[in-house]
């Protein structure tokens, strides 16, 4: 049998959530993320996807670009940096998600986490 106190605490909880859910600074933060994780990861997975079609399909990357370094060096070098690029990205980016976030733990009127 659980407690009523707790049984009431965990239903209020559940009940903030709800609350926190449907606020606008909420929802402001979901749009703010998934306008920025939806296009980087296609960029990302499209480049990487291209890269074993274009080596098992075609001949583009066998040829020379700068002396005997083909175009597979060049591209699958590029990959890395692309890599490295978008990481360094969303690292900055997730710093205003994060403060976003204090906001919607501000607007709930509940004790949330601090962003560094």
């Amino acid at each position: 049998m659980v407690d009523p106190k707790v049984e009431g605490k965990q239903k209020k909880q559940v009940e903030d959530f709800e609350v926190i859910e449907s606020s606008l600074p909420f929802r402001n933060l979901l749009a703010a993320k998934k306008r920025f994780l939806v296009p980087s990861i296609i960029l990302f997975l499209t480049l990487y996807l291209i890269f074993p079609i274009l080596i098992s399909y075609t001949n583009v990357m066998d040829k020379p670009a700068i002396g005997d370094i083909s175009w597979a060096w060049i591209y699958s070098g590029f990959l890395f940096v692309m890599t490295w690029v978008l990481a360094t990205i969303y690292m900055r980016k997730a710093a205003s998600f994060d403060k976003m976030a204090e906001d919607v733990w501000k607007e709930a009127d509940v004790e949330g986490r601090k962003a560094q």
